[in-house]
């Protein structure tokens, strides 16, 4: 393996731009893709600098091996105070809504796992895709925690307030058939990453027309 090959493999956030469109990769596969403040930082200053490219559409995010993102990292929210909490959820608050807002199209192609903060960043996307063995849920329950990163409101919004209620109060684990069934997500492939990509061709060919 080259230097450079071995930076990109440690780097938490990989960027690839192919043609008019983005993929923003999370590779904290160790962590299970977990969003540290670090991780945060760093995907605001990446989305802060893609929404500025003209020349960039289209926006895809996914994560590595079976994981999307796996939420906060305990040990960070384990050290949080009533100080502190309330600035790290602004934090996470501030790069969801950027997402939300950004001029492309996002597109969340969830490769696996897609839990608690990472569910948020996931409906902050405009458009969600999944692998057939993603698995969804808000797990913040377990923990005697809400999740504080929009998800209370945007997860309402998706798939009605009964079925977000139920999600947050019992932490139970939703299938990639049954987010399709409820809403949560609009298609199921695999490679998940064909499947995101094959939307922002679909939505090229439309722009050509």
């Amino acid at each position: 393996m080259t230097e450079e090959e071995n930076q990109t493999t440690q780097r938490a956030v990989i960027v690839e731009a192919c043609a008019s469109f983005a993929i923003v990769r999370f590779n904290r596969p160790k962590e299970r893709n977990s969003l540290s403040i670090a991780m945060l930082e760093e995907l605001d200053s990446v989305v802060s600098t893609l929404i500025t490219h003209a020349d960039i559409n289209t926006i895809i995010f996914t994560g590595t091996g079976d994981v999307f993102a796996s939420g906060a990292d305990i040990r960070e929210l384990r050290a949080l105070t009533s100080e502190t909490a309330r600035e790290f959820a602004a934090r996470g608050q501030k790069l969801m809504q950027k997402i939300a807002d950004a001029p492309q199209l996002t597109i969340a192609a969830i490769n696996g796992y897609c839990m608690g903060g990472g569910l948020d960043f996931a409906l902050a996307c405009d458009i969600r895709c999944a692998s057939p063995q993603s698995i969804f849920a808000h797990p913040g329950a377990r923990l005697g925690i809400i999740t504080g990163w929009g998800g209370t409101q945007r997860l309402p919004r998706l798939i009605g307030g009964a079925r977000a209620l139920e999600m947050f109060a019992t932490a139970r684990r939703v299938t990639s058939d049954e987010a399709y069934e409820i809403g949560l997500v609009s298609r199921i492939g695999e490679p998940v990453l064909d499947c995101a990509i094959e939307i922002f061709n679909n939505r090229r060919s439309e722009y050509q027309l």
